[in-house]
Formats: structure tokens, C-alpha cells, sequence
């Protein structure tokens, strides 16, 4: 038992202190529990086995295909109408809408629903991030309150009633209690979070980027100036024929740099987009984005029979005005700068290899202030030059990856990650509100049914590789989960926690069943700081059980208490999966749970201590 303490006790310390990652920290409380011989090496890795924790895991891919189908946006903007300029009225749209959903679905199933939509809400009404993701986890904890189904806390209280003897919970016992715990989260929430406002602000601040996203670069090197599409026609003789024949390049003095060719498959869209190869053969209907001058392109159109896509005329320039844009969920552009001394210094572009070598073509460069778009093939390259470079965004990132002699603007793979596959957004929906059903009538157990979504998201294309899906997992979290059940073992096995509750019990036990209830809240309450609400609520409903049968009293408040102490603690990251799940994405830190959520934890505390005996009487 002393060694659990100890544990407990130098975890809590390093966590709060916040020097050392929090996941590095509840690595060093399992290794520690392991050295000291409290726990097996088996019982200490079980953590990364728990259901919970794989739950998490898959949720993060569930709530990464979201944001990169584009569905969170759409959602997001949706609701933005709803809340319109007022930060407030946004603060207490995702406070109702995150309670309503958790009142139906798990907290955890809430939170990996909502955050990419509340993230990107936040992005476009320009509102803290910071300040509405604590809320939201908040929240979803909230509404679980409300019904059997929402929290594993109730389930258990529930199931021990139903032990004991007495009728269990009905559906939605718990509901007063959650409305009240709801009014009084809407009101304090909204100035305790004020601080996060701050660090976010200056979080933005250190975090400002220079790297251009793919529409600033098409826009600053003038590609949409010298940008024309062109259709393929019936009769044009270039129908069947491949690029190496055509040679437009050499005949034409131009650039193709993409060709939207049409889908032949019913499931996918009309069109799709491919970087054009040497030996691609073009067909009716096939869209050229053409780069060059309007004579030369015009020529080409001309002598090929083909047609302007873009009919309408500039005024200005006398030539078609380009109304289309990029697609860059599959083709990428970045820039690339010729380094000092390197091979490609003063060699010709045609000769650079970087087509065949990578596959990707040098659209334009940038000398010093001039840009240099016509005939860019025959222009020799100099060190310093910046280039602009069109290929998939896998092969752009091979070329940071494996050429050391020019270096890549930025991270390809996660400017590619911004650009949202909003064709696909329709399929994720539908798995979306499949994994939900599954959820709410038990079709599944949980676990599975977000696996099976998670696996189906990646599965139906909603990423563009399986390497990006991964990258929607902050390990962090998962980690930091995993590593903090060993705690709750020990706690168990050592007799840490039937020691200490037993204590509070007995101190209190004299002064009537209304102290008893304000000992066992209070104690359950310290207790989930440090473990799960789950286990938390495991230890103290027999407790709480016991003290209220000896005391020949109802035993309905005293265990509805224990599953909101559980429940309601917001003072630490790992007290519960939604909190935990929003740390990294909001960029708080331990402290920043201590802040905000425990002046709320013991407010909502004294509320309950008060109401639970009014609700359910003695």
C-alpha cells in the first residue's frame, strides 16, 4: 500500500509540475508500479488491451475522417448560421448540442463526433479553440448524466441495485440531475474558460506559419493568368493518341499540368484527376488544364479541334477567362528552392530529371521578383531559384524525402492533409450515422462498432493512404489513457482504495446519512482525479451501497451520488476518455484542467451534496 502511495502521489506532482509530457508520466507511474512488484507485467500492460482504450484509438481515425471528407465544414458552417457573430451564442450551441447527443450516445462516442466539427467551427468564426473544446468534453459528461445509457458510472450503479435486491435505474432516473448539472455548467463555463482564451491567443501568436497553401501558390506564381481548360471534342484527331506523340511541349510551347478525366465507375465521381505521363492516352471528354500563352494555346485548340471549356471572354485581355479550379485533393503543389552548389545549378529544366526521377513537373519559377512561366522547359535553373512543382502530394513528399540538393517549402503531407475529399463526404456520413445506430440500440457492442466504422472510413477511400489515418491518432492520449489504469489496479489490489473510502466513511458516518453522502461524493470525487470514473465508480458502489444500508436509508442517492462524482471530474485529463481526447487538440496542459475544471467539480459537488436528498429522498 505504501508504494501505491507514493506512486500516486509523485504521478499527481510531475503531472501537475507539467515539465514532463503527461504520457511519459503515466509510463513512469506503470514502469514504477512494475519495479516496486505491486503489479505483474501483465496486469501493468493491460491497460493498452482495455476496450476503452482501442475505443479511443479507432474514434480518433472515425473523427480524422470527418475532418478530411470535408463533413465537419459542412456541419459547422450549418450550425455557424445558427450562433451567427456572437462567440457566446456559439459557446452555448455546442454546450446544448454536446449534452443532447450525450444524453443518447457515450461521452467518448460524443466527443470524437463533435470535435473536427467544433474545431472547425472555431477556425471560421474566428472563437479560441481552447475555448470550446474543454466545454464540449464537459459536456458530453454532462448529458451522459441524463439517461442510463449515457456514462458507464449509472450502468454500474444500476447493475448493483439490481444485486442488492432493488429495482434497478429506469432510463431516465438521472434526468433532473443532469438538467441541473447542465444550467449551472452553461453559466460558469463560460467565464472560467476565459483564461484559455488568453493562452490560446498566444499560442496563435508563437505558432504563425509562412508556408503557402496550394491556392496561394497557384494565385503568387500567376498560374490562373496563363491557365486555360480545354475540353476534348468527337472529332479532334488527338482522341486515342498518348502525350509522347502529341508532344505538346515542343509543338505548342505548353504545359499540361493536370487532365480531369471522366470516371468510368458509377461509385465514384464524374470526374477524376491525373497528372499527365508520357504514355497517357487522351479520350473524349478529357478536361486539359493547358499553362502558356493565349496564342500558342489557342493554336493548339485550333489545328486539334478542340474547345474552350471556359467560354466567356475577359474583356481586359480579349481571351477565355479561367472559371474552373485546381482539385488538390489528389494533385499538390508546392515550391521547391535550388540549394547552393547543387547539381541542378545552370542545367536546363527539360534535362533536370525531375519528372522521370519523381514524377512531378516544374510548372513556373521565381527569380528573385520575376516569375518566369513561358517555355519554363528551356530555361536553365540557378541556385536560389524557387520552384513551383505540380505532382501527387505522395510524390511531392518523396522529393523532400530523398533529394538532398533542393529543399521542399513546408510539409507536403500536411498541407495535403488540409485539403478535404468532399466527394467522399456523403460515404462518411453514412457510416457515420451506421456506427451511431449501432451505438444507441446495441447493435454492436461499442468497441466494435467503432472499429468497424473506423476500419470502413479508411477502407472506402475517406483518407488518401492508410499512413494519414494513422496520423489522425494522437498517441498522446492513448497513452496517457493506457498508462493510468495500471493505478486504478494497484489502488485495488493493495487495498488502497477500500482503505481510504472506509476511513472518509467512518469519520463521518455519526453526524447523519447527509454527511455520509457529502464523505462518499468528496472521496469519489479525489479518487477519479487520479483513476478512471469507471473504476472509481467499481470501488465506491458497494461502499456507498453498504453505508447506506446501515443506516436503514434509501440506497438511491447515495449511489446516484457516487455516479456523479465519477462523472463530474473535470480537474484532471485522464479522469475520463472525452477529456483526455481534447487535450492535444486544445492545446491544454494539466494545469489547465485544475483551473477550470475544479473550481466546477467542487461547485457542482456542493449543488449535488444539497439536491441529491430532494430528488431522491433518504
Amino acid at each position: 500500500m505504501t508504494a501505491t502511495l507514493i506512486v500516486l502521489l509523485a504521478t499527481a506532482a510531475l503531472l501537475v509540475w507539467g515539465k514532463i509530457r503527461s504520457d511519459i508520466v503515466a509510463l513512469c507511474s506503470l514502469l514504477a508500479l512494475v519495479l516496486t512488484g505491486v503489479l505483474t507485467p501483465s496486469e501493468a500492460l493491460a491497460g493498452f488491451s482495455n476496450a476503452v482504450v482501442i475505443m479511443i484509438a479507432a474514434l480518433f481515425v472515425v473523427g480524422g475522417a470527418i475532418s478530411q471528407t470535408g463533413l465537419a465544414g459542412t456541419v459547422s458552417n450549418r450550425l455557424l448560421k445558427l450562433a451567427g457573430n456572437s462567440s457566446y451564442k456559439l459557446f452555448l450551441l455546442v454546450m446544448l448540442v454536446t449534452a443532447f447527443i450525450g444524453t443518447f450516445l457515450s461521452n467518448t462516442g460524443t466527443v470524437a463526433l463533435l470535435m473536427p466539427i467544433v474545431a472547425s467551427m472555431a477556425v471560421k468564426s474566428n472563437t479560441s479553440a481552447s475555448r470550446l473544446l474543454m466545454p464540449m468534453a464537459y459536456a458530453s459528461s454532462i448529458g451522459g448524466m441524463m439517461t442510463l445509457i449515457g456514462t458507464p458510472p449509472t450502468l454500474i450503479m444500476h447493475d448493483t441495485l439490481l444485486g442488492a435486491g432493488f429495482e434497478g435505474l429506469q432510463f431516465f432516473t438521472t434526468l433532473p440531475v443532469g438538467l441541473i448539472l447542465l444550467v449551472f455548467g452553461v453559466l460558469l463555463l463560460w467565464p472560467l474558460t476565459k483564461i484559455l482564451d488568453k493562452k490560446d491567443k498566444r499560442d496563435q501568436v508563437d505558432g504563425k506559419t509562412t508556408v503557402k497553401s496550394p491556392e496561394q501558390l497557384a494565385s503568387d506564381y500567376r498560374l490562373i493568368d496563363n491557365l486555360y481548360r480545354i475540353i476534348v471534342q468527337k472529332e479532334s484527331p488527338i482522341i486515342g493518341e498518348n502525350l509522347s506523340n502529341i508532344d505538346i511541349t515542343k509543338r505548342y510551347s505548353l504545359i499540361i499540368s493536370e487532365i480531369h478525366v471522366r470516371s468510368l465507375s458509377p461509385l465514384s465521381r464524374s470526374f477524376r484527376t491525373v497528372l499527365p505521363e508520357a504514355g497517357t492516352m487522351l479520350a473524349e471528354s478529357d478536361v486539359l488544364y493547358v499553362v502558356g500563352e493565349y496564342e500558342n494555346v489557342l493554336r493548339f485548340v485550333e489545328e486539334n479541334k478542340l474547345a474552350f471549356v471556359d467560354n466567356e471572354v475577359d474583356e481586359d485581355i480579349e481571351r477565355p477567362k479561367f472559371k474552373g479550379k485546381f482539385k488538390f485533393d489528389e494533385i499538390g503543389m508546392a515550391e521547391v528552392v535550388i540549394l547552393q552548389n547543387s547539381r541542378f545549378h545552370n542545367r536546363i529544366v527539360k534535362d533536370s530529371q525531375f519528372r522521370s526521377n519523381y514524377n512531378v513537373n516544374i510548372l513556373s519559377i521565381q527569380r528573385k521578383d520575376h516569375y518566369i512561366i513561358q517555355d519554363v522547359k528551356d530555361v536553365k535553373m540557378q541556385a536560389g531559384d524557387m520552384l513551383l512543382v505540380q505532382g501527387t502530394w505522395e510524390d511531392i513528399d518523396r522529393l523532400s524525402r530523398l533529394e538532398n540538393e533542393v529543399v521542399v517549402i513546408g510539409q507536403p503531407q500536411t498541407e495535403a492533409s488540409k485539403i478535404t475529399l468532399d466527394h467522399k463526404a456523403p460515404y462518411a456520413a453514412v457510416v457515420l450515422t451506421l456506427m451511431v445506430l449501432a451505438m444507441v440500440f446495441n447493435w454492436l457492442p461499442p468497441v466494435i462498432a467503432v472499429l468497424s466504422a473506423a476500419v470502413l472510413m479508411v477502407l472506402g477511400g475517406c483518407f488518401r493512404t492508410v499512413r494519414d489515418a494513422y496520423r489522425t491518432i494522437n498517441w498522446e492520449s492513448v497513452v496517457l489513457f493506457a498508462g493510468m489504469m495500471p493505478l486504478a489496479t494497484a489502488m485495488e489490489k493493495t487495498g488502497t482504495s477500500a482503505f481510504v473510502t472506509n476511513g472518509i466513511v467512518d469519520l463521518v458516518g455519526s453526524y447523519g446519512p447527509g454527511a455520509v453522502l457529502a464523505g462518499i461524493m468528496m472521496a469519489a470525487s479525489t479518487l477519479t482525479m487520479f483513476i478512471s470514473n469507471t473504476a472509481t465508480a467499481i470501488l465506491f458502489a458497494p461502499i456507498a451501497l453498504q453505508a447506506a444500508l446501515s443506516m436503514n436509508v434509501s440506497p438511491y442517492p447515495f449511489l446516484i451520488g457516487v455516479a456523479v462524482a465519477a462523472s463530474m471530474c473535470f480537474a484532471s485529463p485522464f479522469a475520463t476518455p472525452p477529456n483526455a481526447m481534447v487535450m492535444s487538440a486544445g492545446k491544454y496542459n494539466f494545469m489547465d484542467y485544475v483551473k477550470v475544471g475544479l473550481p466546477l467539480q467542487l461547485f457542482f459537488l456542493v449543488v449535488m451534496i444539497l439536491a441529491l436528498p430532494i430528488i431522491y429522498p433518504f
